[in-house]
């Protein structure tokens, strides 16, 4: 068994994608209409969906905004320098809603980013080897 994807639903589907690809460089992997059922599917990531997992856009046409509950946690990235990654992101426009730093009780940096829809992103700054 491995992991495929991970999909969450969006509301725009276009502000979804300019924000994965443009800001935080994922590739659009495929795409997918569905006009009997009135959804779209996006799949965008890192690395071809044969090498990793990726992630799963889906746009039901006639839903613009989703309530997101309280059981999502995040996706968790690894960046080169969580420093560097957050400026770079707030330069493209992206919402940083914890500046890197290391985490609580702990040496690990991180940093928190948020999509559009409000899905929280980790990332997490690679370890020295």
């Amino acid at each position: 068994m491995r992991l495929l994807h991970t999909m969450l639903r969006v509301g725009n589907l276009d502000r979804s994608l300019a924000f994965y690809t443009e800001v935080l460089g994922m590739r659009l992997l495929r795409r997918s209409d569905y006009p009997e059922g009135k959804f779209t599917l996006a799949f965008i990531g890192y690395q071809d969906e044969s090498e990793g997992s990726v992630l799963e856009l889906t746009h039901n046409w006639e839903t613009s905004e989703y309530n997101l509950g309280n059981a999502y946690g995040h996706i968790a990235l690894e960046v080169e320098d969580a420093y560097k990654a957050c400026e770079q992101i707030k330069q493209k426009g992206g919402r940083v809603t914890r500046e890197a730093g290391p985490m609580k009780h702990g040496k690990t940096v991180i940093a928190f980013v948020t999509d559009p829809d409000g899905y929280q992103i980790e990332l997490i700054q690679r370890k020295a080897a």
